[in-house]
């Protein structure tokens, strides 16, 4: 009998991710939300689908999780963010304690157990400041590309001190370092080290144990890396890819619920496969 498939999709604030597994990952697809998150949920799943070569009536089920996880009609559970990237790292990073997670409009830090089950976690989502978008915002003001923004700041020999963490303020005393010479490099490693200091701050809330597991946007960024390890006192592990991790676990989440189902002989509900729903919207 052949391994039955499964699909993840997590569809964050700013990103939305899909995720086919069958036995391994056959297929990977990230592209931004926007305010149409039904479309966008149809379209990464019909990409994933032609990577994978296969067709929706083909996944045995599928788990939909993040921020905009009820806008996924063919989802045939949804499943909090929280437990989807506990059990994503848990399978890339087996002995993981703890991860921290930066998204685009907030971050967050879960302790899980061995089995890749959240234990306890804490939250900012009040502000853009704890978050990717902070990064996002700073460069803007800079006018850096934001996929220069880390290794930028790697070559600071002198991080500014950035006292504002609030996004509004730090952009005026950005601004005015700016304006009194400061370097781009300085500057950049200032605003990765107040922005570590504060997720750190969040993370110990917890009692936060290594190995420690970065996860979302910000594990694209090697400054903000390197300052979060200096903050949190571990070296921080990165997966390859930072963003899937959430669509990972709601697609190993999906085959446990339902290789549990058919090990009990016990019905699965599942929605219809109509990816064409998405003419509707």
């Amino acid at each position: 009998m052949q391994p039955s498939i499964y699909a993840g999709i997590d569809i964050g604030s700013t990103m939305t991710k899909a995720i086919i597994l069958h036995d391994e990952i056959v297929a990977q697809v990230i592209g931004p939300t926007g305010a149409e998150h039904r479309s966008l949920a149809f379209q990464v799943m019909e990409t994933a689908l032609e990577q994978a070569g296969v067709d929706i009536q083909s996944i045995s089920y599928i788990v939909s999780t993040g921020y905009g996880r009820i806008n996924v009609p063919f989802a045939d559970k949804q499943i909090t963010e929280i437990s989807c990237h506990a059990r994503g790292i848990a399978h890339l990073f087996p002995t993981a304690k703890s991860i921290v997670d930066i998204g685009g409009q907030d971050s967050k830090a879960i302790s899980i157990n061995s089995a890749g089950r959240p234990v306890d976690f804490v939250m900012n989502d009040k502000c853009a400041a704890g978050s990717g978008r902070f990064v996002e915002i700073i460069a803007d003001t800079l006018g850096i590309d934001l996929s220069e923004v880390g290794a930028t700041s790697l070559r600071s020999d002198r991080p500014a001190r950035i006292s504002n963490i609030c996004t509004i303020w730090a952009q005026q005393e950005v601004a005015a370092q700016i304006a009194a010479g400061e370097s781009v490099e300085n500057i950049l490693a200032g605003v990765h080290d107040a922005l570590a200091g504060k997720i750190a701050r969040m993370a110990k809330r917890l009692r936060l144990e290594g190995p420690v597991v970065l996860t979302g946007g910000g594990g694209k960024n090697p400054g903000l890396i390197a300052a979060l390890s200096r903050h949190l006192g571990y070296e921080v592990l990165v997966p390859k890819e930072p963003l899937i991790t959430g669509a990972l676990g709601a697609a190993l989440l999906g085959r446990e619920l339902y290789e549990k189902a058919i090990k009990n002989n016990t019905p699965i509900a599942t929605q219809p496969r109509l990816l064409d729903r998405v003419k509707l919207y």
